[in-house]
């Protein structure tokens, strides 16, 4: 089976991304408005850091005022990304042994875009599946 890379999967991705001055509850519209549950947290094109569902309901939870809290107070900084010569297979087991669902995709510092656990095709959670199995066994 030939893998995809990750510039394959990204390469015509406008992702969605704000500074550290938005608030969470703009970021928050934005993610509904684009229906995407990550958006990249970033200074021209450098990432920062990125902020999800996840961050958004632990703001809620701590009692932070999404008006007037800000995503670079929230935000994961400095999350794992991936270049764009990794192969989907390996973002997937990223994602899963790291236990997060949306990975940037960066270059020489340069944001390339975003991948999401459900932007992967059948045969590479599969693959995922197959792989786990077999440590599983071998433990």
């Amino acid at each position: 089976m030939q893998t995809r890379t990750m510039a394959e999967m990204v390469r015509h991705q406008n992702p969605l991304t704000l500074g550290p001055g938005a608030t969470v509850q703009e970021a928050c519209a934005a993610m509904h408005k684009r229906r995407v549950g990550a958006v990249l947290i970033v200074e021209g094109h450098r990432l920062l850091g990125i902020f999800t569902g996840r961050d958004a309901v632990h703001a809620l939870a701590v009692g932070l005022d999404p008006q007037r809290t800000l995503v670079g107070q929230v935000m994961t900084a400095e999350p794992c990304c991936l270049s764009p010569h990794d192969r989907a297979h390996d973002a997937l087991r990223l994602m899963t042994d790291g236990g997060f669902r949306h990975l940037p995709v960066v270059e020489d510092g340069h944001l390339l875009g975003i991948v999401s656990r459900y932007d992967f095709r059948t045969q590479e959670h599969r693959r995922m599946d197959e792989e786990t199995g077999f440590f599983e066994v071998l433990r």
